[in-house]
């Protein structure tokens, strides 16, 4: 039940992130947790389940789950809305998507009811074995975090989500071959149908996307694949483009070559904007990086510009695979070119691996929606926002030579009156080169801008760091330059008259009147570090609250949409987890009155939900760098605390008899955290140059003992409730509904938190939220001993 109960939820997140966009995959976690809550009060409130027996209420809990499953996912694909709409306040479109998307939400929902039903049943029938019960369900979604990515990457996250409904039916045939085995034919004609889905997930229903991405009715892929970041669909742009649609969303493309370098001289003749760079430099680089290569347009245009080597990394898998192998023949086997590595990695972890010096340092991001589509995609890990943070250029710019170049460009939606990508990252490349001892920044940086023709009408910004001053005559080609490309424009350079802009006053502003412009200016510019990675967010959360009930009007997908979303959904996580959770419990008022110590076990149960989801969603972001590619960090970090979780559930009955395993909970979790803030990042950078397969085990160890220690809080407290009174079942489904609340609840405020404030306040807080559970723990306990002593 486990394994495919966390299957589905990983896998809804990619659907979701396709189908949607890649702020609504915050939204299944919740929705997970939600119908597992649920799941456990249907069996509080149903006499009929309470009475059946366990094996009956296992047979129709796995088959009606299998049968949700696929029923959902039909449903879910049939639906189509524009998410946008949402915020046009007041109109019937408005009214028709808010529908639409709440039906979309509770047919994700209903799937994990099941799994709740079978949780509630056996912790409630068997509390005594509720360390064994709880090992085997972590344990269980252990397994399915260690297969996800590849079941993603291999058949896909519809087949995969088939293949959970096929485990439900397994489960149900194992049930009803003991107890109704001439109903059997019927359970395995089921588990074949699922299996046939799951072989050919073709024959599913297409998901209808969000109206305002691609129609692939109209734009016929020539290649689709799914992996574990984003979805690429190829669809043949012109003779000589594949373009490359990441999620729905162009992303990138693929142009023909024939393998020449002489057949490139369009990247001069088409006063092309890649060509800035290179006409500063004046001398070809003969070592150059490029993070984000994607289809290889960079890496074309460095070739023509005399390039001797180029390491062309790219973060997906798919768009890997097509540039090396799959188009190999339409891009002229560019990644075979012999001045060309072409690698699949995470950038700032190649980066940092990496004992090579460059001449030239390239983040192209064009395709700026592409890297935010990515950012928070697979429960809030998969993000190449580590790229930009001012660890990240810090490390780049001590990876150049001497007179080595750093340049990143990227798209703008409306450059002149909100250039917030090019002044944050200005801001935060002003800051790595404050943190190297370069106490002359406005001599170090060069920008302009440029109209960009490809995909879309925005403009282009290019950024040119350097760890030494620009000399003048470097300033001067810049400058002469910008003439060959027709639009361009000065935003800064020292010693040369441009337009004030934001841009220009983060460079050349003193410490004090940066302070200031910050804190009054209309975006969220402050420079990102790894412990607050989100350079997309833009809209300061005040100003969103300000501005909730007005409609959007920009198609500028970046600004505000996300953060509302991100308020929306904890509002429902809020209102529906109550109607769902708690206020069922009216129903049985008379029994959930006789409950002794309910507010405190309330509050324990609360706090570790919290809690958890607190460690859990800041410690799968920690964990990104290290690992080098950020879906191990979610199969690591998810597999390592469920498992050692399981674990310490395991224990629990054992530790419980023990007169100081409270006050050593305390002194682990304290020491645990206050290693997970201050001594990780070391730690971790330090082994870094370490091979893959020697950091995922270190990363799994590091994580082992708080997966311990966290898992023995929810048997100690249902062994606790469930010896208090004449209810177990009532109250164990009690506590059981309440950290269904706020694990809910948790999933969406530990984003917003750690948005706000940064991982490391998150991490304090979920010190906080388990040493109070321990501190409830202490008054459950005495009163169940006060229970027994009267017994």
């Amino acid at each position: 039940m486990s394994f495919a109960a966390l299957l589905i939820e990983v896998c809804y997140t990619r659907v979701i992130s396709f189908k949607l966009f890649y702020y609504y995959t915050y939204l299944i976690i919740g929705l997970a947790l939600l119908g597992i809550g649920t799941g456990g009060v249907v069996v509080a409130l149903s006499r009929r389940l309470r009475e059946a027996r366990t094996d009956t209420v296992l047979l129709w809990s796995f088959l009606l789950g299998g049968l949700s499953v696929v029923a959902s996912y039909v449903v879910v694909a049939y639906t189509s809305l524009d998410s946008l709409a949402i915020w046009d306040y007041g109109t019937t479109g408005s009214a028709k998507s808010m529908g639409e998307l709440l039906a979309i939400c509770l047919f994700i929902f209903v799937p994990f009811v099941a799994p709740g039903v079978i949780v509630a049943t056996l912790f409630g029938r068997r509390p005594e074995g509720v360390g064994s019960l709880y090992f085997a369900d972590l344990v269980g979604a252990g397994l399915a975090c260690a297969l996800v990515i590849y079941l993603t990457g291999s058949i896909g996250p519809p087949a995969a989500i088939m293949l959970a409904a096929a485990v439900f039916f397994v489960a149900a045939a194992i049930v009803m071959g003991r107890t109704r085995p001439v109903a059997l034919p019927v359970i395995l004609i089921l588990l074949a149908g699922s299996i046939i889905l799951t072989v050919d997930p073709n024959l599913l229903p297409a998901q209808r996307l969000d109206t305002t991405k691609v129609s692939f009715k109209v734009d016929k892929p020539i290649y689709s694949a799914w992996s574990s970041i984003f979805r690429v669909d190829a669809v043949q742009a012109s003779p000589d483009v594949r373009a490359l649609y990441h999620d729905g969303i162009i992303g990138s493309a693929i142009y023909r070559w024939n393998g020449k370098v002489a057949s490139l001289a369009h990247y001069d003749f088409a006063a092309d904007p890649r060509a800035i760079p290179f006409d500063v430099a004046q001398t070809p680089p003969s070592k150059e990086a490029i993070i984000g290569a994607a289809g290889g347009h960079e890496v074309l245009a460095s070739l023509w510009f005399g390039a001797k080597h180029i390491d062309a990394v790219e973060l997906n898998p798919v768009t890997y695979s097509l540039v090396k192998t799959t188009f190999a023949q339409f891009d002229g086997h560019l990644a075979q070119y012999p001045a060309v590595n072409y690698v699949n990695a995470d950038g700032r972890s190649f980066m940092a691996r990496s004992d090579q010096s460059y001449n030239l340092i390239w983040y192209p991001a064009p395709d700026s929606y592409a890297a935010t589509n990515a950012a928070t995609a697979s429960a809030f890990v998969l993000s190449e926002s580590y790229l930009y943070t001012t660890n990240a250029i810090v490390n780049s710019l001590q990876h150049l030579t001497s007179d080595g170049m750093f340049v990143a460009q990227f798209g703008e939606i409306n450059f002149k009156d909100s250039p917030y990508r090019t002044t944050r990252f200005v801001a935060t490349a002003r800051q790595a080169l404050e943190e190297l001892g370069i106490t002359d920044p406005q001599d170090h940086i060069l920008v302009a801008s440029s109209p960009a023709r490809f995909f879309g009408s925005f403009t282009l910004s290019t950024i040119l760091v350097k760890r030494e001053p620009f000399t003048t005559s470097e300033v001067q080609r810049f400058v002469g330059s910008l003439s060959s490309v027709p639009g361009t424009a000065l935003v800064y350079a020292p010693g040369h008259p441009a337009p004030v802009s934001p841009v220009s006053t983060v460079v050349t502003s003193t410490p004090a009147q940066l302070r200031s412009f910050y804190d009054t200016y209309r975006y969220n510019v402050v420079p990102t570090t790894d412990n607050d990675p989100y350079f997309w967010h833009f809209a300061r959360f005040g100003t969103v609250l300000r501005d909730y009930f007005h409609p959007i009007k920009s198609q500028d997908r970046e600004y505000e949409v996300g953060e509302r979303v991100l308020i929306l959904l904890l509002a429902l996580a809020v209102a529906i987890s109550a109607v769902f959770l708690l206020l069922p419990f009216v129903t049985i008022r008379s029994t959930w009155r006789r409950l002794p110590r309910k507010w405190s076990s309330a509050l324990f149960f609360a706090a570790i939900g919290f809690g958890f989801m607190f460690f859990e969603v800041t410690l799968m972001q920690l964990f990104n760098l290290f690992l080098g590619y950020p879906t191990y960090a979610l199969t690591v970090t998810l597999m390592s605390i469920l498992v050692f979780s399981g674990i310490g559930a395991l224990l629990s009955a054992r530790w419980a008899a023990h007169r100081h395993t409270l006050a050593l909970l305390v002194v682990v979790l304290i020491g645990l955290t206050a290693f997970y803030v201050f001594g990780l990042t070391p730690a971790t950078d330090a082994l870094l140059g370490l091979p893959l397969a020697a950091r995922v085990p270190i990363a799994f160890v590091a994580l082992g003992p708080l997966g311990l220690c966290l898992g023995m809080f929810m048997p100690l407290g249902v062994r606790a409730v469930s010896g208090m009174c004449d209810a177990p079942r009532e109250y164990v489904a009690w506590g059981w509904a309440v950290n269904g609340f706020s694990s809910v609840v948790g999933a969406v405020l530990a984003t917003l938190l750690s948005m706000i404030f940064g991982f490391h306040l998150v991490l304090g807080l979920a010190l906080v939220a388990y040493l109070i559970a321990l501190v409830a723990y202490r008054v459950l306990s005495r009163g169940r001993a006060a229970v027994t002593t009267a017994a």
